[in-house]
């Protein structure tokens, strides 16, 4: 089969697991493979075996056209290396080459927030808007600038890194080393950490779903709790919620933008999370009386976002290789002289 006829796969790494799936010019997942992340204290080439498997799974016997890796980490302004991941042991590690050598097609590298962005912007929540910023909520927090349907990328490569600005000084530690950032305030596993402070307060049917055992709590049982109107756990949700406000009201101070996005797996619970944000966005906001507030609204895309757009970065690159003339596996000079990076 022709290498034009082959399949692209997207693949988003993240601290707990790797999705892959190919996905079709309209922006569908047809297929999807999955692998758990070893995690952070492991050796690197572990991540990488743990990406090839799902990545060969998924396409079969279908030859790959292209890979597109969305990586939770800073991944540098040359789409070249992850520079630091708090949930992976990249450490400066030259994936994209890596991968391309590997699988013998070509690959692009990026952040999992930034593909996030891009999938939503091209098929979900920020579709035609002129300015929107994405914010995911998984293990920790990931986060995303569009201006103009493109990805503000910044000097180093690593803008949009939210998840990492301190909102509480000399707060909780984070595994990025910091102390009071974001994420530990406002994510899954802040979810998770608030709902188990519950346990031992009264009853609550998160009891039942750990077996009494706090270190068998999770994420999803602590969304299925609070769609079944447990208490604790929706007071778990308000809380992530209000902090979720609180950082978006930030980030509109700084940025002011049309759209902020949520995605993650947090986001799953819809208006228990979305509705205390939007009343301490309201309220943590200067002059909100007085200016129109960015819409804080939830990711359409799922799970699968960041691998799709991913995917979606592939496949422009193959288009302007095809348009330029370009052969496959090499790559056109960046200018070197600009000071923020887009794609």
């Amino acid at each position: 089969m022709n290498q034009r006829r082959g399949v692209i796969v997207g693949v988003d790494v993240g601290g707990t697991k790797v999705l892959a799936g190919v996905v079709n010019s309209r922006g569908r997942v047809v297929d999807v493979a999955h692998r758990t992340t070893p995690g952070r204290r492991v050796n690197p080439e572990m991540v990488e075996e743990a990406v090839v498997a799902a990545v060969l799974d998924v396409a079969g016997d279908r030859p790959l056209r292209g890979v597109g890796i969305a990586a939770a980490g800073f991944v540098d302004a040359e789409n070249e290396r992850v520079m630091f991941a708090p949930h992976l042991p990249w450490q400066g590690e030259k994936v994209r080459a890596g991968f391309a050598q590997r699988l013998g097609v070509p690959v692009v590298l990026d952040n999992d927030a930034n593909c996030a962005a891009v999938a939503e912007w091209a098929y979900g929540a920020a579709r035609g808007a002129d300015s929107a910023l994405m914010v995911t909520l998984g293990t920790g927090i990931g986060g995303a600038i569009l201006l103009g349907g493109r990805v503000l990328r910044g000097i180093n490569g690593t803008a949009g890194e939210f998840g990492h600005m301190q909102v509480v000084p000399d707060g909780r530690s984070c595994e990025c080393g910091g102390q009071g950032c974001w994420e530990e305030y406002c994510s899954g596993s802040a979810l998770v950490r608030y709902a188990r402070e519950m346990l031992g307060q009264g009853p609550t049917m998160l009891e039942e779903l750990c077996g009494g055992s706090p270190d068998q709590l999770t994420g999803p049982m602590v969304t299925e709790a609070a769609a079944a109107g447990d208490l604790a756990a929706r007071h778990a949700f308000a809380t992530v919620g209000t902090w979720l406000g609180v950082g978006a009201a930030n980030l509109a101070a700084a940025l002011d933008p049309e759209k902020i996005v949520v995605g993650g797996g947090v986001v799953d619970a819809g208006e228990r999370l979305l509705a205390p944000a939007r009343i301490a966005l309201g309220q943590s906001l200067v002059g909100t009386g007085h200016r129109v507030l960015p819409e804080l609204v939830a990711a359409q895309l799922g799970p699968q976002a960041g691998l799709v757009g991913a995917a979606v970065l592939v496949r422009r690159q193959l288009l302007r290789r095809e348009r330029s003339g370009l052969r496959p596996g090499r790559r056109r000079p960046k200018d070197r002289g600009a000071r923020w990076a887009w794609r």
